[in-house]
């Protein structure tokens, strides 16, 4: 039973193909698929099993997976122990965010980060449903990730939770709209206005959910999209209203446009850096979690 087979069957586990364990590993999907016959030899009970097209872990599979990831865990530890690992600042730390976390953030913490000694950031953007953020730590350093309060909770013991903001979402609209004349506003206000929202899955569509729930009615809902910056674009021209962030959505915001607390209702979510324990033992990836953490604070204030 070799490490480099544990890492396979772990991230066979969050990504659920060969294929995306091949990408992100850098090798051949015929050699991830080598790898885990060679180590299904050493276990007695079945480690994984078709569903569809997909290949995914049988429950000793996911045992053996847990166990895995212990051991790679421990050997992250070793490797800082003998090779000045942990201490190394100006190390590569990869981070992926969500749209409006990234417009938000990414200038800020590159601004934080510009010193000679500091590490050296590799930023993508990855837009994905709530319950897909944890199985990005497979390809990145760090994540941040959003959930409304009264969703599901990040999975315990495989990544680690950094809070990083308790966000509002608003009703964004005209100022020419007639609700802007209102300093907050209920489900039973804007319930029969018209929308545009995101998509299933996200957070202002769970939200609208709760209106429409609220209020008894259902919403009627224009337009779906995700991107805020186009969000704002539609609710300047007037015609509709929408759910912008409080916070992260200030640089999509445009002249004329206002926002209003929504009231009744848990409009809040939860920005969190999550991030797999052995990647938070790097002091490298420390500090861009505190240039995240401070970045935040400055957006916040």
């Amino acid at each position: 039973m070799e490490l480099h087979q544990l890492e396979m069957l772990r991230e066979l586990g969050e990504l659920g193909s060969v294929k995306a364990v091949a990408e992100t590993l850098s090798v051949t999907p015929s050699a991830v698929s080598q790898q885990l016959a060679m180590l299904q030899k050493n276990v007695d009970a079945p480690l994984t099993r078709k569903e569809g097209r997909n290949l995914v872990l049988t429950e000793a599979g996911q045992v053996l997976a847990d166990a895995g990831a212990t051991v790679v865990s421990a050997m992250a530890d070793a490797r800082a122990a003998i090779g000045g690992y942990r201490e190394t600042r100006n190390g590569i730390v990869t981070v992926s965010g969500f749209h409006s976390a990234g417009q938000a953030l990414f200038a800020p913490l590159l601004r934080i980060l510009a010193g000679a000694d500091s590490p050296s950031v590799r930023l993508s953007d990855e837009d994905v449903a709530q319950q897909d953020f944890p199985s990005l730590t497979a390809r990145y350093d760090l994540v941040l990730a959003h959930r409304l309060d009264h969703s599901p909770p990040w999975p315990e013991g495989k990544v680690t939770v950094l809070p990083l903001a308790h966000e509002p979402l608003d009703v964004a609209m005209s100022v020419r709209h007639p609700l802007a004349a209102l300093d907050a506003l209920t489900p039973l206000d804007v319930v029969d206005a018209a929308w545009v929202t995101s998509r299933g899955g996200y957070s202002p569509a769970d939200v609208l959910s709760a209106v429409g729930a609220v209020a008894s009615k259902p919403v009627n809902v224009v337009h779906r999209i995700n991107d805020y910056s186009t969000v704002a674009a539609i609710v300047s021209t007037g015609s509709v209203i929408g759910l912008l962030p409080r916070y992260t959505a200030s640089p999509a915001l445009k002249p004329g446009i206002v926002l209003r607390p929504l009231q009744g209702i848990s409009t809040r979510r939860r920005i969190d850096i999550l991030a797999r324990p052995e990647s938070l033992k790097r002091r490298s990836v420390l500090l861009v979690c505190d240039a995240l953490q401070a970045a935040m604070a400055e957006l916040v204030s």
